[in-house]
C-alpha cells in the first residue's frame, strides 16, 4: 500500500490518513462502520478497501467520524456524520486539485452515510457501498450525481444486508451493480480476499 500520512481537516477537527502516491489523477474517500459499536478507520474492511484502491493507482483518504479516535466532537445520530463525509471529500479534492475526480466508499454505517450524501446530490466519480445495513435503515434514495460506477457488495450470510433487501435495492437503483460474496457475513470473516477483488474491479472503472 502507498504510505499514508496523518491528516486533520473539517469542523470539528477530524482525524484521517491520506495517501496521495506519485501523482494519482483520482481519489476515493472510505467511511468506517458505526462509531457506537467500535467502528473506526482501522476496521479491517476499511483497510482492505483502501489497499485495493491504492493498488489501483488511486489516492485514498480514510478518517474517523466525529468523537472517534483523535476526531473531536461527538456522536450526532448520523446528521453531523454526513457533514464529516462532505468534509473528507472536500479535503481530498483540495489535495488532488480541482480537476481530479473523487469517489466515495463506505462500510456498514459508513455505507449508509455515503448513500445519504450521494442522494443529496454530492457530485461523485463513483460510489461503493460495502454491506449497507439495509435491514436496519431501509432503502436509501438513489444517488443523484454519480458520474462513474456504482457498486453494492455484501455477503450471502449478512443478516444486516439480506438478499431480499439487496434485490429491492437493485430494482430501486437500476444503474448499480450488486455483488454477493458467497459465505461472507457482515464482518467479512474469511471473505476479505473476495472483497478485495470486488473493490479492485470497481476502482478500475473509475474515471481518471
Amino acid at each position: 500500500m502507498i504510505p499514508e500520512r496523518p491528516a486533520t481537516f473539517g469542523t470539528p477537527g477530524l482525524e484521517g490518513a491520506i495517501a496521495l502516491g506519485p501523482g494519482p489523477r483520482a481519489g476515493v474517500v472510505v467511511c468506517h462502520p458505526h462509531p457506537q459499536y467500535g467502528g473506526d478507520m482501522d476496521s479491517p474492511v476499511v483497510v482492505t478497501a483502501v489497499r485495493a484502491c491504492a493498488r489501483s493507482g488511486l489516492a485514498t483518504l480514510r478518517f474517523n467520524f466525529r468523537g472517534v479516535g483523535g476526531s473531536t466532537g461527538g456522536w450526532d445520530e448520523g446528521r453531523g456524520e454526513q457533514d464529516d463525509v462532505r468534509a473528507a471529500l472536500a479535503h481530498l479534492a483540495e489535495a488532488l486539485g480541482p480537476t481530479a475526480p473523487v469517489a466515495l466508499a463506505g462500510y456498514s454505517f459508513g455505507a449508509a452515510m455515503a448513500a445519504q450524501v450521494a442522494a443529496a446530490g454530492q457530485p461523485l466519480a463513483g460510489l461503493l457501498l460495502i454491506a449497507p445495513p439495509l435491514a436496519m435503515r431501509g432503502l436509501p434514495a438513489p444517488p443523484a450525481a454519480v458520474q462513474g460506477p456504482v457498486l453494492v457488495v455484501a455477503g450471502s450470510a449478512d443478516t444486516y444486508c439480506p438478499a431480499t433487501a439487496l434485490r429491492a435495492l437493485a430494482m430501486a437503483w437500476p444503474a448499480a451493480s450488486v455483488t454477493v460474496l458467497d459465505g461472507a457475513d457482515h464482518f467479512f470473516f474469511g471473505g476479505l480476499e473476495a472483497l478485495d477483488a470486488a473493490v479492485t474491479g470497481w476502482a478500475a472503472k473509475l474515471p481518471r
